[in-house]
């Protein structure tokens, strides 16, 4: 059913600003700039070897600007969503209405490349309450037109994301939604004593959906916390990052075996990032 994590959405209150704050981060540039007139928002994508990352601002009015200005409002800049992909939105919409899920009608987008004039389209399905489970997610296929790739990602720059940070107070629910109705791969569940919580790894186009459970007595609810960016070599990222101004802690051992991190502590626009390196 499931078939990529398509990308993650970070919401912005300058795109510009934000633009030039993640190409530093990255070590590229971006290969959209766009936005959807419809929904009252802009957007600056940049293209990895498994996903795509969009930053969005609000411009104008619509149902984009109104989602980007309350979490501006409630939490600042930060991560808000992350979409699936599918190959076949028109079957998975069955898939789920056979499920017993009530859902909306496939909608579809269309967009144009500030800087080359090229045209994508895509169909989205927006998910119900008891699917996001506090998170804003949609479904996605794309039907005509493709990102630009990179054509060379060198060592010191990111060329993939690792895993995405979701925590979680009902850790079988999430199972429930992600494994038994998304059709996600579970490929590992187990109590972990660094960081004394029950965790989650579910695995998609060669990468992760890392689930930390912190039980309470609320209802069941979900939130995106942090990512984790793939670099070949560390040492070179560090540097270059050091040169242009991001604050970045020393590079260390990770918990992961055969991984060295380091944590960035500026330009991120309150995403908590981390930079990992398998060795």
């Amino acid at each position: 059913m499931i078939k990529t994590l398509d990308h993650l959405i970070v919401a912005v209150s300058d795109i510009d600003e934000a633009e030039k704050n993640y190409s530093t981060i990255f070590g590229v540039e971006p290969v959209w700039r766009g936005d959807h007139a419809e929904y009252g928002t802009e957007n600056s994508l940049f293209n990895f070897n498994n996903t795509y990352f969009e930053l969005l601002a609000a411009k104008g009015d619509g149902l984009g600007a109104m989602l980007v200005n309350h979490a501006l409002q409630e939490t600042g800049e930060g991560l808000i969503g992350i979409v699936f992909g599918t190959d076949n939105l028109k079957e998975t919409h069955q898939k789920l209405s056979d499920k017993g899920f009530l859902l909306a009608d496939v909608s579809s987008g269309e967009g144009a490349n500030f800087k080359n004039n090229k045209i994508r389209k895509w169909k989205n399905l927006f998910l119900p309450p008891e699917l996001t489970r506090g998170i804003f997610s949609f479904l996605i296929e794309h039907t005509e037109g493709a990102l630009p790739i990179v054509d060379k990602f060198e060592p010191s720059m990111v060329n993939k994301l690792d895993h995405v940070v979701i925590n979680t107070n009902d850790a079988d629910g999430f199972i429930n939604v992600y494994k038994d109705v998304f059709n996600i791969r579970l490929a590992l569940d187990k109590f972990v004593d660094e960081w004394k919580s029950r965790m989650l790894f579910f695995r998609l186009n060669k990468t992760t959906v890392e689930v930390i459970e912190k039980k309470n007595d609320e209802e069941p609810n979900d939130s995106l916390w942090g990512l984790s960016w793939e670099v070949d070599n560390i040492k070179e990222a560090h540097s270059r990052l050091k040169k242009a101004g991001v604050e970045i802690t020393p590079i260390k051992k990770g918990i992961k075996e055969n991984t060295m991190v380091a944590t960035l502590k500026s330009h991120t626009h309150n995403v908590p990032t981390l930079l990992i390196q398998h060795i």
